[in-house]
């Protein structure tokens, strides 16, 4: 398999949080750690955000990162983003920070440096916007949800 391979600058903004990492050679997502001094709370079905304690520059504005929930965690105790898919732009420069929602029925501790969410790099195509009065049919046409099948 071939990885295409980008430099990502990243200001650490505590001196001893652990910087995002790919957990095996092959991994798409980096480790995030959570860079809280404390243990945190988090009541069922209720939302925080957590700080990474880093923030990032990419080399290239084509990209993103996009912030996704640890398997296991999501799994087995209910853990992920709040908004599904986080998205840092290529031009933010602020701390990285999850909002996690604790999707269970049981109040979630997080550690001080625990592994909690993914980051994985992107490449981003921007949209150009063009007005129209039709557009072309094609065979699903406007069938929604469960249209092509269940």
């Amino acid at each position: 398999m071939m990885i295409m391979k980008i430099n990502v600058r990243i200001k650490r903004l505590h001196p001893t949080v652990t910087l995002p990492a790919y957990a095996s050679e092959d991994a798409a997502g980096m480790d995030l750690h959570a860079a809280i001094d404390a243990p945190v709370e988090i009541p069922p079905h209720e939302r925080i955000r957590i700080p990474c304690g880093f923030a990032m520059a990419p080399e290239r504005r084509d990209v993103a990162a996009l912030l996704f929930a640890r398997s296991g965690l999501a799994h087995k105790k209910g853990l992920m983003p709040s908004n599904a898919v986080g998205v840092v732009d290529a031009d933010y420069r602020g701390e990285v920070m999850v909002s996690v929602l604790n999707n269970s029925n049981e109040t979630y501790v997080m550690q001080p440096d625990e592994r909690f969410a993914q980051m994985v790099i992107m490449p981003v195509l921007q949209a150009e916007i063009t007005e129209c009065e039709e557009l072309d049919d094609t065979e699903r046409g406007a069938g929604g949800f469960g249209s092509t099948g269940v």
